[in-house]
Formats: structure tokens, C-alpha cells, sequence
């Protein structure tokens, strides 16, 4: 029998493959008695950084499944006898609607609505529209397709980029020029050495007058402070589920930037995630089971 962790019971996840058995994990410790047995696990959404050194070093340990996309917080404790598997497309749906929800309320000054709505005031105002707008995607994999779905229809040029060039999608090297066309920047890179605080001072100062950054990604991926003198200019504006740190502690002077619209992280977080997840997750362990090879295998070694 194949020993696995969930953390959730097997039932929940729609049940195991023949042969697996499972124990259910929920992150904390003491570890399941099976330790020593363990062969694929699930990880749970939220395990302490030595506990995660534990675990990533179990003797028989093979494969770490993830229920994020993001792997940054995990990857550097993977050894490399062990594969790790993000959650690829789970998220793509959620995180595509939020991002283009913001884009949509930025230009259509919704918040400055809400704001006039909750002071009983009739604030008139004309707004920019979305069409005709030219959308930057860096970072153009899943949800970027997904993002470009969403918007299909809104009469708005989308433009692409990836570490990776292929037809139809610029390589990293057009990133500045592509900057100084776009009206919206959606970011959606994973955090890598190279991608850390991507969106600096130099980057940000690539783009236009009036643009709008929407980061979708990871906090870690926008230099905060450069980002806080643009908008405190009120040249540029931005919509962030993701900041750097996070949670974003009271006080900080994101919470009062000038053309902010912020949300805690919330990109993913739909009623049917840990669904999605999950399902990605059964599929995974079918492939474990039948000796088939697994997908979206990002390490040990990093996307």
C-alpha cells in the first residue's frame, strides 16, 4: 500500500486510488505516526518553516503536492530527491475575474463612488472606459490566458510577455518597450531571483502617464517604496491583492496612497478553491498510483 498525507479526509478529496491509504495532516505536529512510510503528500495551505524542514526530509518522501500556484514559500526546502507539484489552472478562473474586476473598477472610478455612496453625496463624475485601452500581461501563462479570455470582447489590445518567448508572446528583453505602450500592466510572474521587486523604480518609471499596475502575482514582485512615490506623485495608479510585507500592517502608507485600490489577498479565495484544488490533487495521485508521470512539476529546483 501507498502510505499518502491529505489535509482533509480522502472522502473529501472524492477518495484514493486503489492501493493508497491515507493519513490526514493538517500541518501541525506532532506528524502522523506513518512518517517514516509516507510516499506523496498534500501539503496543507499553511505549515511552519520547521515543520516544513521535517517533513521535506521524510526517508521515503517522494512527491510535495501544493493546493496554491505559488511555490515561493515552499521550494527552497525541497531536497532534491523530492518532486514539487504547484496547482496549475486551480486558480486561474478566480484570480482572472479578480484582475479584471480591478482593472474595471479603476477606470470607472467605482471607488470613488463607494466612497460618495457611504457620505450620502451624488458625485457625478466622467470616467475612463475600457475599451480601447492597450493591456500589458507580464507573466503570460494560465491565468494570463485566462485574464485575456475575460477581456475578450472589451474591445482592448492585449499584449504579452513571458520568460520564455513563442509565437504570439514577447520575451522579457521587450519588457520596458512594452511598458511605455500600455495603459494597464497586469503582473502575474512568480517570485525568482529575477522576478524579486521586477516592477522597481526603473520599471515603473517606463510607464505611462496615468496607467494603472495591477498585481496579481506576489507582493515580493513591486519594489514598495518606488511604487509609493509614483502614486504619491499621482502619476501612475495601481490595484494590489498582494503587498510587500504581508499582511500589511495599520499604519503602513500603502493604506493611504493616493489611486490604490487594495484587497488582502483575496484573488483566489472563492467558495469552490479548495475544490479545484483538490481536484487537481486526485488527479495527481491517480497518476502517482497508475506509474504515470506527474504534471506541473516546478521542482525541487524552482519553476
Amino acid at each position: 500500500m501507498t502510505r499518502v498525507w491529505l489535509p482533509d479526509p480522502p472522502e473529501v478529496l472524492g477518495g484514493l486510488p486503489e492501493g493508497m491509504v491515507a493519513d490526514v495532516w493538517t500541518g501541525g505536529e506532532p506528524l502522523p505516526a506513518s512518517a517514516d512510510e509516507v510516499e506523496f503528500i498534500v501539503l496543507p495551505m499553511r505549515v511552519a518553516p520547521e515543520t516544513l524542514t521535517r517533513v521535506a526530509r521524510l526517508p521515503k518522501l517522494k512527491v510535495i503536492q501544493l493546493s496554491s500556484a505559488g511555490a515561493e514559500h515552499v521550494v527552497s526546502y525541497v531536497p532534491d530527491n523530492v518532486l514539487l507539484c504547484n496547482a496549475r489552472g486551480a486558480h486561474d478562473a478566480a484570480t482572472a475575474e479578480w484582475a479584471v474586476g480591478v482593472i474595471v473598477a479603476h477606470l470607472r472610478d467605482f471607488p470613488r463612488f463607494i466612497t460618495a455612496q457611504g457620505q450620502g453625496r451624488w458625485d457625478f463624475a466622467a470616467s475612463q472606459s475600457v475599451a480601447g485601452k492597450h493591456v500589458l500581461i507580464v507573466g503570460y501563462g494560465s491565468i494570463g490566458g485566462a485574464v485575456e479570455r475575460r477581456l475578450a470582447g472589451w474591445e482592448v489590445t492585449i499584449e504579452r510577455l513571458a520568460r520564455t518567448a513563442r509565437p504570439g508572446v514577447l520575451g522579457m528583453e521587450h519588457l520596458h518597450a512594452a511598458l511605455a505602450r500600455a495603459d494597464v500592466v497586469v503582473l502575474l510572474v512568480p517570485v525568482t531571483d529575477e522576478t524579486r521587486h521586477l516592477a522597481g523604480a526603473e520599471f515603473l518609471a517606463s510607464m505611462k502617464d496615468g496607467a494603472l499596475l495591477v498585481n496579481a502575482a506576489r507582493g515580493a514582485i513591486v519594489d514598495t517604496g518606488a511604487l509609493l512615490e509614483e502614486l504619491n506623485a499621482k502619476r501612475i495608479r495601481a490595484a494590489l491583492d498582494v503587498t510587500d510585507p504581508e499582511p500589511l500592517p495599520p499604519g503602513h502608507p500603502l493604506w493611504t496612497a493616493p489611486g490604490l485600490l487594495l484587497t488582502p489577498h483575496v484573488g483566489g479565495a472563492v467558495t469552490q478553491a479548495r475544490d479545484r484544488a483538490y481536484a487537481i490533487a486526485r488527479a495527481q495521485l491517480a497518476r502517482y498510483a497508475a506509474g504515470e508521470p506527474l504534471r506541473n512539476v516546478i521542482g525541487p529546483r524552482g519553476y
